[in-house]
């Protein structure tokens, strides 16, 4: 292990200390301003969405709760900055922090069991209306891994931003080319072979962490929920069934249409390197999310450039094609001081007023009848869905107590920069997340 991943692992380690440190007293302790108010503390990640939406947000909040001070931290590198304060035992009330970061956090409180409970908060009734969360909530957002991470039916973290995923391209090549969007497998390897003619690769990808969702969507595909729950719980032997080599077999064959450069540019550094190759027309299809547009609004682009996305393709002609939504998620820690005021502010998060706020920012809120607010390109991303052949896919693995060298995502997503340049085959990746598969399944909670 590095002195850099050393640190940090010293780092995780030290909140989790801090979290067993702290006492149990909540709202009895309660942060309170020089004046008397309540302060809520509000941590959030400063996205491309930006930091005004933020200030309105604690504006409007305040204007219906008087009494009320929130108190923001609103930064890029918000691990950085929240961290020593957590391991001194001071936690902000409120986190809009999503899973699957470089630094995992939430993972790591996930597994600390430091984070607080919240069924009840979609139960509440909106402040400031006459609706629950529940009622606004679009299906299915709070009946997954993503929110319920232990599996056993209880909600800890609150869906916010969505975006849906899938396959980026450059809709003005394919109208230019009179050629058709593939719907299943053999119709894509067939337009790669199409495309390798006019020196065009099929596929590049950003980094390999833009699998999660690309193997996300292969796993509904060929499997449906069933095998995807099975896998995201470690079912002994998932990884060596037939869905799953068909998954991974899938995944090295794109190797033969990945454009060469894609994984030595691969990296946090030179990634954009990868999506310019869409704009460029040297590649087809990227696996990305609608964050994509906002990353290269400035970059030079081809003369016929207009956005597109599609679902990955299906197995079979008319089979379910998927695309995996992607959302931000936001929790009260176990030791927050404030977490009746913290939840308040949760639910308040999916009112018209607050909704209408972050949309203005970029922000989609998985709330019903939003979508139809949208406009131009942003419209055409959120309406992939309206194909009744294009299902949503959600979720992500279950929980575990920390086990010393097996973390699933480095061999499942890590190693596919490997399989990619032919420096490993489908069969020793299949074999390698098997067995971190079952050391995680032994841990489980």
């Amino acid at each position: 292990m590095n002195i850099k991943k050393l640190l940090f692992v010293l780092a995780m380690l030290s909140i989790v200390i801090a979290l067993g440190a702290c006492s149990d007293t909540e709202d009895a302790n309660t942060s309170e301003a020089d004046d008397g108010e309540k302060v809520l503390k509000v941590a959030a990640l400063e996205s491309a969405y930006g930091k005004e939406m933020w200030h309105q947000i604690a504006e409007s909040y305040e204007a219906l709760n008087d009494g009320v001070k929130v108190e923001l931290t609103i930064e890029k590198n918000l691990e950085q900055v929240i961290r020593p304060k957590m391991q001194a035992g001071e936690f902000p009330d409120v986190l809009l922090l999503a899973t699957n970061r470089p630094e995992a956090m939430t993972e790591t409180m996930i597994k600390a069991n430091g984070l607080e409970k919240i069924n009840d908060v979609f139960e509440m009734t909106i402040p400031g209306e006459d609706q629950t969360v529940n009622e606004k909530l679009l299906e299915g957002f709070t009946d997954t891994l993503a929110t319920n991470p232990y599996a056993d039916g209880d909600t800890y973290l609150a869906p916010m931003f969505y975006s849906p995923t899938g396959l980026f391209n450059n809709a003005g090549l394919f109208k230019g080319k009179g050629w058709e969007v593939p719907t299943t497998w053999d119709e894509m390897w067939k337009l790669g072979e199409k495309a390798k003619e006019e020196g065009i690769a099929l596929f590049t990808y950003p980094t390999t962490g833009y699998f999660d969702t690309f193997v996300g969507s292969l796993m509904y595909a060929v499997g449906g929920s069933d095998f995807f729950n099975a896998a995201m719980q470690y079912e002994d032997g998932i990884w060596e069934t037939k869905e799953a080599e068909k998954v991974l077999k899938t995944i090295e064959k794109l190797a033969e249409y990945t454009h060469p450069n894609t994984v030595a540019n691969a990296n946090p550094k030179d990634f954009t390197k990868n999506q310019q190759l869409i704009l460029n027309n040297e590649a087809l299809f990227m696996p990305n999310g609608t964050w994509v547009v906002g990353e290269m609004k400035e970059a030079p682009r081809a003369d016929n450039f207009e956005w597109g996305i599609t679902a990955i393709p299906a197995f079979e002609e008319g089979g379910d094609r998927y695309a995996f939504t992607f959302f931000e998620q936001m929790w009260i820690p176990a030791k927050a001081e404030n977490k009746e005021t913290a939840k308040d502010f949760i639910a308040y998060m999916y009112s018209d007023e607050a909704a209408q706020i972050f949309l203005d920012s970029g922000a989609v809120q998985p709330i019903k009848g939003l979508t139809d607010k949208l406009e131009g390109q942003k419209q055409t991303f959120y309406s992939i869905y309206e194909d009744e052949s294009v299902l949503p896919a959600m979720g992500t693995f279950a929980s575990t107590k920390p086990v010393p060298g097996a973390n699933i995502s480095d061999v499942l997503y890590g190693q596919i920069d490997s399989v990619m340049s032919g420096e490993l085959t489908y069969k020793d990746w299949q074999a390698s997340i098997e067995e971190v598969s079952d050391r995680l399944r032994s841990a489980m909670k």
